[in-house]
Protein backbone atom coordinates (compact mmCIF):
# COMPACT_ATOMS: atom_id res chain seq x y z
CA UNK A 1 0.00 0.00 0.00
CA UNK A 2 2.91 2.35 0.74
CA UNK A 3 4.22 1.84 -2.79
CA UNK A 4 0.78 2.61 -4.26
CA UNK A 5 0.48 5.80 -2.18
CA UNK A 6 4.00 6.86 -3.21
CA UNK A 7 3.02 6.55 -6.87
CA UNK A 8 -0.21 8.43 -6.20
CA UNK A 9 1.52 11.35 -4.46
CA UNK A 10 4.35 11.58 -6.99
CA UNK A 11 1.82 11.45 -9.81
CA UNK A 12 -0.09 14.36 -8.28
CA UNK A 13 3.09 16.40 -7.78
CA UNK A 14 4.03 16.04 -11.45
CA UNK A 15 0.63 16.66 -13.01
CA UNK A 16 -0.63 19.52 -10.84
CA UNK A 17 1.71 22.10 -12.40
CA UNK A 18 -0.06 24.44 -14.83
CA UNK A 19 0.61 23.25 -18.36
CA UNK A 20 -0.95 23.42 -21.80
CA UNK A 21 -2.92 20.20 -21.32
CA UNK A 22 -4.34 21.34 -17.98
CA UNK A 23 -5.35 24.71 -19.41
CA UNK A 24 -7.19 22.98 -22.25
CA UNK A 25 -9.08 20.74 -19.81
CA UNK A 26 -9.97 23.76 -17.69
CA UNK A 27 -11.29 25.67 -20.69
CA UNK A 28 -13.42 22.75 -21.87
CA UNK A 29 -14.79 22.40 -18.35
CA UNK A 30 -15.74 26.06 -18.25
CA UNK A 31 -17.44 25.79 -21.62
CA UNK A 32 -19.15 22.54 -20.63
CA UNK A 33 -18.24 20.94 -23.94
CA UNK A 34 -17.21 17.27 -24.22
CA UNK A 35 -15.81 17.41 -20.67
CA UNK A 36 -16.18 13.68 -19.96
CA UNK A 37 -14.51 12.80 -23.26
CA UNK A 38 -11.61 15.22 -22.72
CA UNK A 39 -10.97 14.03 -19.15
CA UNK A 40 -11.12 10.40 -20.26
CA UNK A 41 -8.66 10.93 -23.13
CA UNK A 42 -6.19 12.72 -20.86
CA UNK A 43 -6.44 10.11 -18.09
CA UNK A 44 -6.16 7.14 -20.46
CA UNK A 45 -3.26 8.73 -22.34
CA UNK A 46 -1.37 9.31 -19.10
CA UNK A 47 -2.13 5.75 -18.00
CA UNK A 48 -0.77 4.39 -21.30
CA UNK A 49 2.41 6.47 -21.02
CA UNK A 50 2.95 5.51 -17.38
CA UNK A 51 2.43 1.84 -18.31
CA UNK A 52 5.03 2.18 -21.07
CA UNK A 53 7.46 3.73 -18.61
CA UNK A 54 6.93 1.05 -15.97
CA UNK A 55 7.25 -1.64 -18.67
CA UNK A 56 10.69 -0.24 -19.60
CA UNK A 57 9.91 1.90 -22.64
CA UNK A 58 11.86 4.77 -21.05
CA UNK A 59 15.07 2.96 -21.98
CA UNK A 60 14.04 2.98 -25.66
CA UNK A 61 13.24 6.70 -25.53
CA UNK A 62 16.71 7.38 -24.15
CA UNK A 63 18.25 5.30 -26.95
CA UNK A 64 16.18 7.02 -29.64
CA UNK A 65 16.46 10.76 -28.89
CA UNK A 66 14.67 11.61 -32.14
CA UNK A 67 11.38 10.69 -30.42
CA UNK A 68 11.84 13.48 -27.89
CA UNK A 69 13.16 15.88 -30.55
CA UNK A 70 10.14 15.31 -32.77
CA UNK A 71 7.76 15.85 -29.87
CA UNK A 72 9.67 18.97 -28.85
CA UNK A 73 9.42 20.85 -32.16
CA UNK A 74 6.01 19.54 -33.23
CA UNK A 75 4.68 20.46 -29.80
CA UNK A 76 6.23 23.93 -29.93
CA UNK A 77 4.66 24.61 -33.34
CA UNK A 78 1.26 23.43 -32.12
CA UNK A 79 1.47 25.62 -28.99
CA UNK A 80 2.48 28.69 -31.02
CA UNK A 81 -0.54 28.28 -33.31
CA UNK A 82 -2.93 27.57 -30.42
CA UNK A 83 -1.56 30.57 -28.50
CA UNK A 84 -2.14 32.79 -31.54
CA UNK A 85 -5.74 31.54 -31.77
CA UNK A 86 -6.29 32.32 -28.08
CA UNK A 87 -4.91 35.83 -28.53
CA UNK A 88 -7.13 36.37 -31.58
CA UNK A 89 -10.13 35.14 -29.57
CA UNK A 90 -9.31 37.51 -26.70
CA UNK A 91 -9.16 40.50 -29.03
CA UNK A 92 -12.02 39.73 -31.42
CA UNK A 93 -14.69 37.75 -29.56
CA UNK A 94 -18.06 39.41 -29.15
CA UNK A 95 -19.37 39.62 -25.61
CA UNK A 96 -22.30 37.25 -26.18
CA UNK A 97 -20.04 34.51 -27.53
CA UNK A 98 -17.94 34.50 -24.37
CA UNK A 99 -20.55 33.11 -22.00
CA UNK A 100 -19.90 29.57 -20.69
CA UNK A 101 -23.09 28.35 -22.38
CA UNK A 102 -21.91 29.76 -25.68
CA UNK A 103 -23.39 28.65 -28.98
CA UNK A 104 -19.79 28.20 -30.18
CA UNK A 105 -19.65 24.41 -30.07
CA UNK A 106 -16.69 22.48 -31.40
CA UNK A 107 -17.15 19.07 -32.99
CA UNK A 108 -16.11 15.94 -31.16
CA UNK A 109 -13.47 15.26 -33.81
CA UNK A 110 -11.86 18.66 -33.39
CA UNK A 111 -11.86 18.41 -29.60
CA UNK A 112 -10.39 14.89 -29.68
CA UNK A 113 -7.58 15.86 -32.06
CA UNK A 114 -6.75 18.97 -30.04
CA UNK A 115 -6.74 17.00 -26.80
CA UNK A 116 -4.51 14.28 -28.28
CA UNK A 117 -2.11 16.93 -29.60
CA UNK A 118 -1.84 18.60 -26.19
CA UNK A 119 -1.01 15.21 -24.69
CA UNK A 120 1.13 13.36 -27.21
CA UNK A 121 3.03 16.33 -28.66
CA UNK A 122 4.15 17.46 -25.22
CA UNK A 123 7.73 16.29 -24.51
CA UNK A 124 7.27 17.10 -20.81
CA UNK A 125 4.69 14.32 -20.68
CA UNK A 126 7.29 11.80 -21.88
CA UNK A 127 9.88 13.07 -19.42
CA UNK A 128 7.46 12.91 -16.48
CA UNK A 129 5.53 9.73 -17.21
CA UNK A 130 7.70 7.47 -19.36
CA UNK A 131 11.19 8.37 -18.18
CA UNK A 132 10.87 9.75 -14.63
CA UNK A 133 8.04 7.58 -13.30
CA UNK A 134 9.32 4.62 -15.29
CA UNK A 135 12.82 4.90 -13.85
CA UNK A 136 11.57 5.38 -10.28
CA UNK A 137 9.32 2.33 -10.58
CA UNK A 138 12.34 0.08 -11.14
CA UNK A 139 13.37 0.37 -7.49
CA UNK A 140 10.20 -1.50 -6.45
CA UNK A 141 11.04 -4.65 -8.39
CA UNK A 142 8.09 -7.00 -8.81
CA UNK A 143 5.80 -4.45 -7.12
CA UNK A 144 6.58 -1.66 -9.58
CA UNK A 145 3.08 -1.90 -11.06
CA UNK A 146 1.60 -0.86 -7.70
CA UNK A 147 3.62 2.34 -8.03
CA UNK A 148 2.45 2.74 -11.62
CA UNK A 149 -1.22 2.21 -10.74
CA UNK A 150 -0.90 4.86 -8.01
CA UNK A 151 0.43 7.37 -10.55
CA UNK A 152 -2.35 6.43 -12.99
CA UNK A 153 -5.00 7.03 -10.34
CA UNK A 154 -3.49 10.46 -9.64
CA UNK A 155 -3.97 11.43 -13.31
CA UNK A 156 -7.52 10.09 -13.33
CA UNK A 157 -8.52 11.99 -10.18
CA UNK A 158 -6.79 15.20 -11.24
CA UNK A 159 -8.22 15.49 -14.74
CA UNK A 160 -11.79 14.71 -13.68
CA UNK A 161 -11.55 17.10 -10.73
CA UNK A 162 -10.19 19.83 -13.01
CA UNK A 163 -12.67 19.25 -15.82
CA UNK A 164 -15.82 18.97 -13.73
CA UNK A 165 -14.66 21.14 -10.81
CA UNK A 166 -14.13 24.07 -13.14
CA UNK A 167 -17.93 24.45 -13.22
CA UNK A 168 -17.61 26.13 -9.82
CA UNK A 169 -15.95 29.02 -11.69
CA UNK A 170 -18.79 29.40 -14.21
CA UNK A 171 -20.38 32.38 -12.36
CA UNK A 172 -17.04 34.20 -12.60
CA UNK A 173 -16.84 33.53 -16.34
CA UNK A 174 -20.36 34.81 -16.95
CA UNK A 175 -18.51 38.11 -17.22
CA UNK A 176 -17.08 38.50 -20.77
CA UNK A 177 -14.00 40.25 -19.36
CA UNK A 178 -13.06 37.03 -17.49
CA UNK A 179 -12.99 35.11 -20.78
CA UNK A 180 -10.83 37.78 -22.39
CA UNK A 181 -8.37 37.63 -19.50
CA UNK A 182 -8.35 33.81 -19.64
CA UNK A 183 -7.61 33.84 -23.37
CA UNK A 184 -4.75 36.30 -22.87
CA UNK A 185 -3.36 34.12 -20.08
CA UNK A 186 -3.71 30.98 -22.22
CA UNK A 187 -1.85 32.65 -25.09
CA UNK A 188 0.94 33.66 -22.72
CA UNK A 189 1.24 30.18 -21.21
CA UNK A 190 1.25 28.49 -24.63
CA UNK A 191 3.96 30.79 -26.00
CA UNK A 192 6.06 30.54 -22.84
CA UNK A 193 5.98 26.73 -22.98
CA UNK A 194 6.71 26.79 -26.74
CA UNK A 195 9.72 29.04 -26.14
CA UNK A 196 11.00 26.78 -23.37
CA UNK A 197 10.71 23.78 -25.71
CA UNK A 198 12.62 25.50 -28.52
CA UNK A 199 15.29 27.07 -26.31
Amino acid sequence: MDIFVTGLLLGFSLIIAIGSQNVFVLRQGLKGQHVLLVCTICALSDAALIALGVAGFGVLVKQAPWIEQFARYAGALFLIVYGARSLWAAINHKADSLAPASDTFFSIGKVVLTCLAFTWLNPHVYLDTVILLGSISTQYGAQKWLFGFGAMLASLLFFFALGFGSRLLVPLFANPLSWRVLDFVIAGIMWFIAASLIL
